[in-house]
């Protein structure tokens, strides 16, 4: 479901996604025209703008960088900065290289420090996540991680990590991440509102 609304005089497009089993609602800035939501099955429009009400000072800060640092057809971030793809390179294959650079001694320093080890670690480009934990212990990175600055790479392995003691995102969970990574908060901001 789509409706439009205003935001600081300016219209931007809800993207409204249903999901049954959803406990929480998550609101993420796709580009500087449109939001997207996904919320259970009750949801609605009602709630959705009440939420869009609530958060509208958060929305229009993360819409307005967005507006300063449209990225062009011909550029790309890597590591947070910006470049130009001078060499028409595949972003993808690019992406995915460097990921498996990257990641690696980040995920080895912090299972060591926080003495939780994956049972196995995969790549791959996902469209909804960052980065996965399932009931085995495998980890699952998204290849696209690699747009983000390192601290941010580095929070989304502790999170990960932090899932292989505790499947939820329970207090004990979120203390566990606070414990290795303090700034987790502006960490998971930087996350969400990067291009």
């Amino acid at each position: 479901m789509e409706f439009e609304t205003n935001i600081n005089n300016k219209i931007v497009t809800v993207k409204l996604e249903k999901k049954r089993g959803l406990k929480n609602c998550y609101i993420r800035i796709v580009n500087n025209k449109m939001i997207q939501i996904r919320a259970n099955n009750y949801f609605d429009i009602f709630d959705a703008k009440e939420l869009i009400a609530r958060k509208a000072s958060w929305i229009e800060k993360h819409l307005n960088s967005f507006s300063k640092q449209p990225l062009n057809s011909d550029e790309f971030y890597y590591l947070g900065v910006k470049h130009k793809n001078l060499d028409n390179r595949d972003l993808d294959k690019f992406y995915a290289f460097e990921a498996k650079k990257i990641i690696p001694p980040i995920l080895q320093e912090c299972s060591q420090l926080m003495q939780l080890f994956p049972t196995s670690i995969k790549y791959r480009k996902n469209k909804r996540t960052w980065g996965s934990c399932n009931f085995k212990n495998g980890l699952n990175f998204n290849t696209l991680l690699v747009k983000f600055p390192l601290e941010v790479i580095e929070y989304v392995v502790i999170h990960e990590l932090a899932h292989i003691k505790y499947k939820n995102h329970s207090k004990d969970f979120w203390n566990l991440v606070y414990k290795y990574c303090s700034d987790y908060k502006k960490r998971e901001e930087t996350l969400k509102s990067f291009l």
